[in-house]
């Protein structure tokens, strides 16, 4: 059990029959009365992410999330298969289990996942992710960083929106948060 004043960003909770993760905790305190606890919380089963106001005299449940790496071996269709780091033992898992973030899987690279009573609940991925760029148009003559964007599809194929002087076969950075270009990577 923990109170609102303990938590901070990656803490997980139990909370209405949900597992749910702090992404953001504010302390607030009023004139008279209790302190509160302003956060950001993020259900790791659907992705869901809503505000929610805590009393600091409130005891909530923390949820024991395992958090394991795992390397990606390979995708096939609608099934994507993972080896454990610990054990070497394979898994096979599917796009609806693995969530928004399958977009940014890449064969070789090691990702974390996070059990809940050894069911995989989320695909933790880093905050930043370098991808070669796959297909996207030729610029035009003289384009600069100021001068637009186009579509350019990546490794694992999200599609981002990059400078016009980006060409296929660059590399580049992507935020993995909000889905946006950050720069070009030399290599």
């Amino acid at each position: 059990m923990v109170t609102p004043n303990d938590f901070k960003p990656g803490l997980t909770i139990e909370l209405d029959g949900r597992v749910l993760q702090v992404v953001e905790a504010d302390h607030h305190k009023q004139g008279r009365g209790d302190a509160v606890v302003r956060t950001k919380l993020r259900d790791i089963e659907t992705g869901d992410v809503f505000n929610k106001t805590f009393r600091s005299s409130e005891s909530i449940e923390t949820a024991h999330v395992e958090r394991r790496e795992f390397q990606f071996l390979y995708g096939t269709g609608d099934s994507y298969v993972f080896m454990d780091m610990e054990d070497y033992e394979q898994r096979e898992l599917t796009r609806e289990t693995l969530g928004r973030n399958v977009k940014w899987l890449k064969e070789g690279e090691t990702v974390r996942f996070a059990l809940y009573k050894g069911k995989v609940v989320d695909l933790e991925v880093p905050r930043t992710v370098d991808r070669r760029i796959v297909q996207t148009d030729p610029g035009l003559r003289g384009d600069t960083a100021q001068g637009g964007s186009k579509p350019a599809t990546i490794e694992g194929g999200a599609i981002v929106q990059v400078p016009l002087f980006v060409q296929t076969g660059d590399v580049i950075r992507v935020d993995t948060e909000s889905g946006e270009y950050v720069g070009r990577v030399d290599g």
